[in-house]
């Protein structure tokens, strides 16, 4: 059962936007990153309050995703990616990322908190940070 609501175009946005983001840093990478996307969308909480799609989350403005202003982001979706996809609508989680609305790369560690929120760790160059239990209980419902 999905746990987020996705067409195939959907599906090839998405796809686009993990490879964008966190191709170098491998599939495990690019589902973390997911999971952070995927969150938004199903997290009705902080800047991501009325975010109800996929296309909505890739393209919020302000706090969305920087991929989507460079070319890379645009190239046609790969059946690799696709597949990473089908898990994340599906409700895979990996930690950390599992409950995270947001992820950076810094050029050096990962600071405690970014814009407020506990940096719940790291994977290889991206730290990922998730809200507290009482400002998005959401984020940490069951599917």
């Amino acid at each position: 059962m999905a746990v987020i609501k996705a067409n195939q175009k959907d599906r090839k946005m998405l796809a686009r936007l993990i490879r964008a983001e966190a191709e170098g840093e491998g599939d495990l990478g690019m589902l973390k990153a997911g999971n952070v996307m995927v969150n938004r969308v199903r997290s009705a909480c902080l800047d991501f309050e009325h975010i109800n799609s996929i296309p909505e989350m890739t393209y919020q403005s302000p706090g969305g995703f920087e991929a989507v202003l460079h070319g890379y982001f645009y190239q046609r979706a790969r059946e690799h990616e696709l597949r990473l996809v089908d898990k994340l609508i599906k409700g895979n989680r990996y930690d950390p990322a599992e409950f995270a609305l947001w992820f950076f790369r810094p050029d050096g560690p990962c600071p405690a908190q970014w814009w407020g929120q506990w940096n719940s760790g790291r994977y290889k160059e991206h730290c990922f940070y998730t809200p507290l239990a009482g400002e998005c209980p959401d984020v940490y419902g069951t599917f």
